[in-house]
């Protein structure tokens, strides 16, 4: 590979931006010493370079990609652009060095820090996609659209958007990602990515906290106390999912008295006290 040198591409944050500084490189015979989107502080004294943005460049580098090492390849390259790697511009460059070089075979050189530091960004972004298909939780407004708020590293709306597309068809919802100022917008039959500047979530309404007291309820009541292990919880779902969390962040006064309410209700008319927790047990039979 050529040396670095001394210039430092930028580029409009698109992904064919990032492909346009790769096709770029290669033109040049370069390996700049760092590439930016434009608008975020610079980490070099050296002279930028704007690359202007060309679809035909960049579907160029992704058949080159695809013809001469694997579409699994193109792949890694194109989900390192949603990860969180402060270096995945660089990352992307080396490795595509490295793929138009030994073909397929660039995936399983793990030994290679290029390989190795951008498979492991890319495993961390699909982990945290994952994980949040099955934490967000939903809130409902008063004009029935299902509203949530994320907080992820990475930038995972493109990933998770397919999975909800798909599990709720004909619904209508929106997914604010705080981190990174954008939104997934669906309504049924078709759904988009968009910048959002600010987004407050509506005030829940008289029946959304009902369900969400409902919902802590069933959560309280399925957990045994005798196995109650923060740690371990945070083992499998790590503290930061917790604020969004309908059934771990709270609700307020108001939700957990009206939780509390129907709960010893439930426990008065059906017989069922041996159910409850032991000190809301006592609690109960000391009322009754």
């Amino acid at each position: 590979m050529p040396d670095r040198a001394n210039v430092a591409y930028c580029y409009d944050g698109s992904f064919e931006g990032m492909l346009c500084c790769i096709f770029e490189s290669f033109e040049k015979k370069e390996r700049p010493v760092s590439i930016g989107p434009e608008g975020v502080g610079q980490l070099t004294l050296y002279p930028p370079r704007r690359v202007q943005t060309e679809l035909s460049k960049a579907r160029r580098v992704e058949a080159g990609l695809r013809r001469k090492a694997s579409d699994a390849s193109y792949r890694l390259v194109e989900l390192s652009y949603y990860s969180c790697h402060e270096q995945k511009e660089l990352l992307a460059l080396d490795f595509t060095r490295l793929a138009m070089r030994y073909g397929r075979r660039a995936l399983s050189m793990l030994a290679d820090n290029t390989v190795n530091e951008l498979t492991r960004a890319v495993q961390k972004l699909t982990n945290e996609a994952h994980q949040y298909k099955e934490f967000i939780r939903f809130s409902i407004g008063e004009n029935g659209a299902m509203t949530s708020v994320i907080e992820p590293q990475n930038f995972i709306l493109p990933l998770i958007a397919p999975h909800f597309c798909d599990r709720y068809p004909n619904e209508s919802f929106f997914i604010y990602d705080a981190s990174h100022g954008t939104a997934l917008v669906a309504v049924p039959g078709e759904h988009a990515i968009v910048p959002v500047e600010a987004y407050e979530q509506p005030e829940a309404g008289e029946e959304e906290r009902c369900f969400r007291a409902l919902w802590k309820l069933f959560y309280d009541t399925i957990a045994i106390e005798g196995r109650y292990n923060p740690k371990c919880r945070m083992t499998h779902m790590q503290k930061r999912f917790w604020k969004h969390m309908t059934e771990l962040n709270g609700e307020g006064e108001r939700a957990q008295l009206w939780a509390e309410k129907e709960r010893r209700k439930l426990a008065q008319t059906s017989g069922q006290q041996a159910f409850l927790p032991v000190e809301r047990r006592e609690n109960a039979e000391r009322d009754s």
